[in-house]
């Protein structure tokens, strides 16, 4: 069963924990789904194993508490210690997924902007400034979901820990990392060779890049 189906499956047995149960158990799962070097298939089958132990262990009047023990970050440590890496072939893929939605999204902005502005300066393009802003959006959300998925992993099993917090959190980066794209795109915004691109083109561009980002998506999973 692909990682997927997996995940559809998890999602639907979940509803048969009570509730003390489904918290506990769902504080292990957000944990082990944030360790983004696991083997995303390896580690679904472990955590629909231990699904599947806790319903069998629920109907016999059991707590999480009671078949996992008392301390759930240390229980799922373990795990984590466990499970074997990603391959490597399967990080690559998704890198280059994402970099293609990254670059479809792009030019589908720069087809929305450049009506706005006007002008056939407007659509000249500057390979050396695409270049670095590309690498730099690719760069600031790599370290944006990075850092949400550390505040998920944090906050699992923090009682105090809060939604509010963690939007704060994300808000406040996502504010910082578009203002240091802006900075530095303001002042690279003529930098090297350059050429023509039609904002027609570049939407169509765009279009078909997120087109084969969604492909390879649906071959992954």
């Amino acid at each position: 069963m692909k990682a997927s189906e997996l995940i559809e499956q998890n999602n639907q047995k979940r509803a048969l924990l009570t509730e003390g149960n489904e918290k506990y158990y769902t504080n292990l799962l957000l944990y082990i789904r944030t360790k983004l070097t696991l083997s995303e298939q390896q580690s679904e089958e472990v955590l629909m194993e231990m699904l599947d132990h806790l319903i069998e262990g629920q109907q016999e009047g059991k707590t999480a508490k009671e078949i996992f023990g008392n301390d759930p970050k240390g229980y799922a440590d373990e795990i984590v210690s466990q499970l074997p890496r990603e391959n490597k072939r399967n990080s690559f893929i998704f890198m280059g997924e994402i970099a293609v939605n990254i670059i479809g999204w792009f030019l589908i902005m720069r087809s929305i902007i450049i009506p706005i502005i006007g002008g056939e300066a407007s659509e000249k393009v500057y390979v050396i400034s695409s270049l670095l802003l590309i690498i730099l959006i690719m760069i600031m959300t790599a370290l944006g979901v990075k850092m949400i998925f550390g505040l998920i992993s944090q906050s699992s099993f923090d009682d105090k820990a809060t939604d509010k917090k963690m939007m704060f959190k994300a808000g406040l980066y996502g504010a910082g990392g578009f203002l240091i794209i802006a900075i530095i795109s303001f002042f690279v915004k003529e930098v090297g060779p350059s050429f023509t691109l039609p904002w027609q083109i570049s939407f169509g561009i765009g279009s078909l890049l997120l087109l084969v980002s969604w492909l390879i998506k649906k071959s992954r999973i």
